[in-house]
């Protein structure tokens, strides 16, 4: 297999592949390796966890601060979750084979294509649940912008409501034990529909609720790049 069919397999996945192996391998690193670091560095608290649905129609979409919330929704949501990773990161031979095992998949950033919606079909189809961070990227602690709606757009196609997570502590880095503060709040469920402007406004007062971080939506955002640009105008 070419390198080139070796990455492209990875964008695509089928229920039989969210097996019970890769389930598993995912709740032996995230619920044991990943808690006992949660729980004795970072003093984990989650609350809300009775708003999350007992079925897997749903997406996890939680607000994204650094690299350890991945693991992190994954042990202390009741189901295995497979995220969405950035292609280039499957470029990278052990980094390709450890996302892939944890039940990762790749996938292009800036177009979503067939291969990612049939993919998130097929979760559904298995026990395990989405999950993607709206933002895209990691965000500002303090503030929640930047967000796409490339999640609400899945959510209207697969019929998935959309179950807000709000995340703080974990841009902290922290080694000594009980030095950190890691709190999830999870909302209640913002059910679909085929409004995505709606959805993404609800996902980002949600997520201000949750953990106390300012809601910018992307045409305050897109007003004052534009003041500033006026700005700047005038000044040359």
């Amino acid at each position: 297999m070419s390198k080139e069919n070796e990455k492209k397999s990875y964008t695509k996945r089928t229920s039989e592949q969210f097996n019970w192996w890769r389930a598993f391998f995912q709740v032996l690193v995230c619920k044991f390796f990943y808690m006992i670091r949660f729980k004795f560095v970072y003093r984990l608290e989650v609350h809300g966890l009775e708003n999350v649905p007992k079925d897997n129609a749903y997406i996890v979409c939680p607000n994204h601060l650094s690299t350890l919330d991945p693991p992190l929704m994954v042990a202390v949501m009741p189901r295995n979750i497979s995220f969405m990773a950035k292609k280039e990161l499957f470029d990278i031979r052990f980094l390709r084979w450890w996302m892939d095992w944890l039940g990762a998949f790749a996938v292009n950033r800036e177009s979503l294509g067939p291969s990612t919606i049939k993919t998130v079909m097929s979760i559904k189809k298995s026990k395990w649940v989405f999950g993607i961070f709206p933002q895209g990227t990691r965000g500002i602690p303090g503030e929640i912008k930047g967000v796409t709606k490339g999640f609400a757009g899945l959510a209207k196609i697969t019929k998935c409501d959309i179950l807000p997570v709000g995340i703080t502590g974990t841009n902290e880095v922290k080694r000594i034990p009980f030095s950190g503060k890691i709190v999830v709040n999870i909302g209640k469920p913002i059910p679909y529909s085929d409004d995505t402007d709606d959805m993404v406004n609800k996902w980002g007062e949600a997520i201000q609720n949750l953990t106390g971080f300012k809601y910018i939506p992307n045409d305050e955002v897109e007003k004052e790049i534009g003041v500033k640009n006026d700005n700047c105008g005038k000044k040359l």
